[in-house]
């Protein structure tokens, strides 16, 4: 297990996705410690002195690949009153203080697997597909939503790994809005009008045995998806939830 370790790092760059949604990328001091693919970091928007406690933070999963440790990526959307801060004070050339790595969210590979991602919840998820072989035996279905379709952010990567990998499969939800409607083809079954959902997808994961279900998204997301897996009859101890605070 790698040992938490404290870095300073400079805002190198940050990208708008529009709707208050952030890419934020980071060059830290020195090389992060490693990290397993779906751990996230604290960020603090307030000097660290080492002398005295960690500053308030709030975490963030690590959404570059493990293998890349000179610089780490984070998306965020802005929720409550940190995120309203850094969407204020976040500037490209400013300086942060983070620590990592933390987290048991570790995606299993070694059986089938179901991912749902809600909005920037998909950062839990793409270290994982980044280091996804094309000779991978096991199943790997993602659905992935969000409001609209410019904030499926990660939607580039995704396809990539897709094309990729032939054990990948992905689904695609946007909310309802003229707008995304008249955006979309609407005859690429990739797509899907309305909220993530279980039952959208449900007749392509209802073989699978054994598969393990990871959830990551927004609060109500996370309750919704979970109980509606167990309404399914999937047990509790197969449904991994990416809680965020």
């Amino acid at each position: 297990m790698a040992v938490v370790q404290k870095l300073p790092c400079w805002v190198e760059q940050i990208i708008h996705h529009g709707d208050h949604v952030y890419t934020v990328i980071l060059r830290p001091e020195r090389p992060a410690p490693r990290f397993r693919p779906g751990q996230f970091l604290h960020l603090a928007l307030d000097a660290y002195d080492p002398s005295g406690f960690w500053p308030e933070s709030r975490v963030f999963s690590i959404a570059n690949s493990s293998i890349q440790r000179d610089r780490l990526r984070i998306s965020y959307s802005v929720r409550g009153r940190f995120t309203s801060r850094m969407e204020k004070e976040l500037v490209e050339g400013g300086q942060v203080w983070i620590k990592l790595p933390y987290g048991e969210f570790v995606v299993d590979n070694t059986r089938d697997l179901v991912l749902f991602a809600g909005g920037t919840g998909i950062t839990a998820f793409t270290a994982f597909l980044n280091g996804l072989m094309p000779g991978s035996r096991h199943a790997v279905y993602l659905a992935y939503g969000a409001r609209t379709r410019s904030l499926l952010i990660y939607r580039d990567l995704v396809q990539e790994r897709a094309e990729t990998v032939p054990s990948l499969h992905v689904s695609y939800f946007v909310e309802q809005d003229t707008e995304t409607r008249l955006a979309m083809k609407e005859t690429d079954e990739l797509y899907n009008i309305g909220r993530l959902s279980v039952a959208a997808i449900w007749s392509k994961i209802q073989g699978l045995r054994g598969a393990t279900y990871y959830i990551s998204g927004p609060p109500a997301m996370l309750q919704v998806i979970s109980q509606d897996l167990r309404d399914m009859g999937i047990d509790a101890e197969a449904i991994k939830i990416d809680a965020w605070k």
